[in-house]
This record gives C-alpha cells, sequence and structure tokens, in this order.
C-alpha cells in the first residue's frame, strides 16, 4: 500500500516544478530589462526655439527731443467800430475763412454820408472865400502901388487872404476826417484768417473807441505758431549747435494729421528761463496753407539736432521690461540666448536709440521675444526687413 501511494505524488511534484519553471522564464522575459536597454534610453534634448532676429547696425540719425505744445495764431483782432451807430448789416458766416480786407460788418452810413456833405460845402464856400480875398490883395496892390491907399489897407487885404487860405485847409481836413468816418462805416478784414462768433447782431446801437464792445474776433492762420516750454539744457545745446535758429529741425504731430510729421522751423527761443520749472519757452512756425490747423489746438512736438550723429538703433519690440530695467536677448555663441540690460535713449519712428548695453554686429530678437529664456536654445532666422535700421531718421 505504501508503495502505491508514493507514485501520485511524484507526478504532482514533477508538474509543480515544470509551472514554476514556465513562470520563471515569463517573468526573466517580459518583467526586467535588460542592461542594454537600459543604457541605449536617453532624456530628449531640448527643442530650439525659432525666433527673428537682426544684426545691430550704427547709423547716422537726427537725435529728437519731444515735447508738448499748443499752436498759436500769428495775429488776433479784436473787432470793434471806430464809429457810433447801428448795426446795418453782417456780411460773413461764423467760423469762416475771409481774405484780408473782406467787408465783414457795416454800421448805418447815413449819418456819416451826410456830414461828409456838410463838409465838402464848407471846403466849396471856403474856396470861394479865398478866390475873393486874393482878388481883392491883387486890387488893393495895383491902387498901393499908385499911392492911391495906405499901407494899412494893404496889409488887411494880404492878412484876409491869408485867413481864407487857413479856412479852406480846415475845411478840407475836416472832409478828409468825415470821409474816413463815412469808411469806418465798413468793417473790414486787417488780416486774412478765420473769423469768430458774431458778439453784436444786427439793430444793435455800438460805441466808438478802445471801450467799445468786441463785435468779432479774427485769427490769422497761415503760418501758426507752436509754443512749448524747452528744459533749458536741451535749449542751450540746440543753440550751441546751430546759432541760426531755422537749421535747428522741428517736427509736429496732431491728432488730425494720422500720425505724419509736419517739418517746420524754429523762430523765437525766450530770453530767460523760468525759475520754477527750469524751462525757457520756445515757438516754431509751421505753414498752414489748408486752414487745418487752429489756435489753441494740442499738438505734440519734437526738436532735433542739428547735426546728425552716429547712434545704435533697436526696434521697440525687440526691447523688453524687467521692472525698471530695459533688456534684449543676443544671440550668443552656440546660437544661445544672451541676457543683456540696455539703456535707451530717444525714438526716432518707431526704433530707440540705444545708449549703452549694445555693439554693433551683435544680433538680437526682435520677434518672439516673450518665448525666450536665458540660456535657451535659438533657432535665428533674419527677419524679413532690417529691424534695426531706422525708418524715419534723418
Amino acid at each position: 500500500m505504501a508503495g502505491l501511494r508514493s507514485r501520485p505524488n511524484k507526478k504532482l511534484i514533477t508538474a509543480a516544478a515544470s509551472l514554476a519553471a514556465i513562470a520563471l522564464a515569463a517573468v526573466l522575459a517580459f518583467g526586467l530589462p535588460s542592461a542594454g536597454t537600459e543604457a541605449s534610453e536617453q532624456p530628449p534634448a531640448p527643442q530650439a526655439i525659432p525666433v527673428e532676429v537682426a544684426t545691430v547696425v550704427q547709423r547716422e540719425v537726427t537725435a529728437w527731443d519731444e515735447f508738448s505744445g499748443r499752436l498759436e495764431a500769428v495775429e488776433r483782432v479784436e473787432l470793434r467800430s471806430r464809429v457810433a451807430g447801428a448795426v446795418q448789416s453782417v456780411h460773413f458766416i461764423e467760423g469762416s475763412l475771409v481774405k484780408r480786407g473782406a467787408l465783414l460788418i457795416r454800421i448805418d452810413p447815413a449819418p456819416y454820408a451826410a456830414e461828409v456833405e456838410r463838409a465838402q460845402a464848407q471846403v466849396v464856400a471856403a474856396q470861394a472865400r479865398l478866390e475873393y480875398t486874393r482878388s481883392e490883395h491883387g486890387r488893393a496892390k495895383r491902387l498901393w502901388e499908385a499911392a492911391a491907399i495906405a499901407q494899412r489897407e494893404l496889409d488887411e487885404r494880404a492878412n484876409a487872404e491869408r485867413e481864407a487860405d487857413a479856412n479852406l485847409r480846415a475845411a478840407q481836413a475836416a472832409l478828409q476826417s468825415a470821409r474816413l468816418d463815412l469808411g469806418y462805416t465798413e468793417v473790414r478784414a486787417p488780416v486774412s484768417g478765420r473769423v469768430g462768433k458774431l458778439e453784436i447782431t444786427v439793430g444793435n446801437l455800438v460805441a466808438a473807441g478802445p471801450g467799445a464792445p468786441v463785435l468779432t474776433t479774427l485769427v490769422s492762420v497761415d503760418p501758426m505758431y507752436a509754443s512749448f516750454d524747452a528744459g533749458e539744457q536741451v535749449v542751450a545745446r540746440a543753440l550751441r549747435e546751430a546759432p541760426q535758429l531755422k537749421s535747428i529741425p522741428v517736427e509736429m504731430e496732431t491728432v488730425t494729421n494720422g500720425g505724419t510729421h509736419k517739418r517746420g522751423f524754429l523762430q523765437l527761443v525766450d530770453n530767460q528761463v523760468n525759475p520754477k520749472t527750469g524751462t525757457v519757452r520756445v515757438r516754431a512756425v509751421f505753414d498752414n496753407k489748408d486752414g487745418s490747423l487752429m489756435a489753441g489746438q494740442f499738438v505734440k512736438l519734437r526738436m532735433g539736432r542739428a547735426k546728425s550723429q552716429p547712434a545704435i538703433l533697436v526696434s521697440e519690440r525687440a526691447v523688453g521690461t524687467d521692472q525698471s530695467k530695459r533688456f534684449v536677448m543676443v544671440v550668443g555663441a552656440g546660437d544661445k540666448a544672451v541676457y543683456r540690460e540696455i539703456t535707451l535713449g530717444a525714438s526716432i519712428d518707431g526704433e530707440r536709440i540705444v545708449a549703452s548695453g549694445l555693439e554693433p554686429g551683435e544680433r538680437i530678437v526682435v520677434n518672439g521675444l516673450q518665448r525666450v529664456r536665458p540660456g535657451a536654445q535659438l533657432s535665428p532666422q533674419s527677419a524679413a526687413a532690417d529691424e534695426s535700421q531706422p525708418t524715419g531718421a534723418s
């Protein structure tokens, strides 16, 4: 019996050993990596960042100092009546452009026309009196030569002629004054420009003289002044570089000219510095043939150097901000991104002058700056247009 029981146990042991061997082989085949596989797997290399770059160049440019200012009319006139009377008619449209000599307002001329006629009559009477006394003087002179009258009578006739001549001159002066008053009933534009609001309407009585009410105002439009306050150091440098004011370039931009600059010239530098602000009042002149500029209008101005100077310029897009610092990303050795702090100067048509921090020939990132970090691997591509070149510098 003992021999019969031992045979099945041996078969079970053999089967179990076979299953264990198969399981171990499966674990070794699929569960454990080989040494060769571990050696072949490496972390992926970082991908290069595609960016557009431009080469830094140095160019001759005109540096500009920017200011804010106001337009002023070269001539401003407050029109008042020079004679008293009623406003008879108005011959302009408020706010319109008028030419010099154009009739604007007419004061009732009837009283002054009558005064002219009276003065003319006095002139005629004075002329007749002069002719009569002249004739009497001639007759008396002949009688005196014939010893028919005394010297006293001759002197009286001569004096009467001189008085008549003086009276004629006075009458002629009165006639001229009356004609002037009649002419003053027509209020005409003393300058070409834009006429303002009508302050006195038809039918109202107006007085004469400097204390009379203003009828309307008139401002010239061509040319126009642009006044602004410039720092004393800026003014001193400009005068040192160009004693002739007209050789200092000045440009103006308004909200109505679409960002374009209108070129003018410097006309006045005041003779003193404002002690409170440390600035000097400066005035430039600009053409305004189309009348689009108006007195009182706010404008942006910039005053340039008389002579161009070498400078490094970069695109505004190439400049990043790090708190209070300004920086660019330079393409360094091996196309690695290098952080470079820079000092900026004036702005010239979308470009910024770099006072320090860059050298000509270096390459900087001009597009894609927000994706770049110091030390990043770059894939530089030339920009479509050289962003480091100024577009509007002169």
